[in-house]
């Protein structure tokens, strides 16, 4: 990690890498608490970031944001920035939920990206929430999801595709993610079928 005085962030970085690191300590307390009770762990892998000096300086000038410290903290929400990827999608739901209801987070913004999918299938439920003083962005998603944005992030920087191609893959992609979401819903469906029969 860069050193305070090198980053956008100057010499709010350690509370950012603090309030992180209690963030997520939080949300694996949740983990322990939802496995106790069900004797399965809801979170598949849990992913986490300061965003870089780099990023947010060009999020800040393509926004027409003041490239400043204040900015980065107050009118940017994501210099936080946690992944938890669940393995069904009631676990998503479920930990919103918990999230939400937790006396030390406001939550600040929601988008349902899973009932509500983005044009290009795009699926994920997002939160702005704030907490010891700083924003959060939290997306909460399935494995599945998951694994269809990170592909999709791969194809959408390649350069050399003519308009046909792309449009061929745009469409491809959408199929993808409207099938993935379909099994998602089955897989959900023969879990809940497991848990009635134990």
């Amino acid at each position: 990690m860069q050193k305070a005085e090198d980053t956008i962030y100057g010499d709010a970085l350690p509370d950012l890498v603090a309030t992180m690191k209690d963030t997520v300590a939080f949300i694996n307390g949740l983990r322990q608490g939802l496995t106790a009770m069900y004797g399965e762990d809801p979170v598949e892998h849990l992913a986490y970031r300061i965003k870089s000096d780099k990023s947010m300086r060009e999020k800040l000038e393509k926004r027409g944001l003041p490239v400043t410290r204040e900015a980065a903290l107050t009118q940017v929400y994501d210099a936080i920035g946690i992944r938890i990827v669940c393995a069904f999608r009631d676990d998503v739901y479920t930990l919103r939920d918990l999230i939400t209801n937790s006396d030390n987070i406001r939550v600040i913004e929601e988008k349902d990206y899973i009932k509500n999918a983005k044009p290009n299938g795009y699926r994920s439920y997002h939160m702005i929430v704030e907490t010891e003083g700083h924003y959060v962005e939290i997306q909460l998603r399935t494995i599945s999801m998951d694994t269809w944005a990170a592909l999709e992030h791969q194809i959408r920087y390649k350069k050399d595709m003519d308009g046909q191609n792309l449009a061929l893959i745009t469409s491809e992609l959408k199929r993808c993610a409207d099938e993935l979401a379909s099994t998602d819903i089955s897989m959900q469906t023969i879990r809940n079928m497991i848990r009635k029969m134990s």
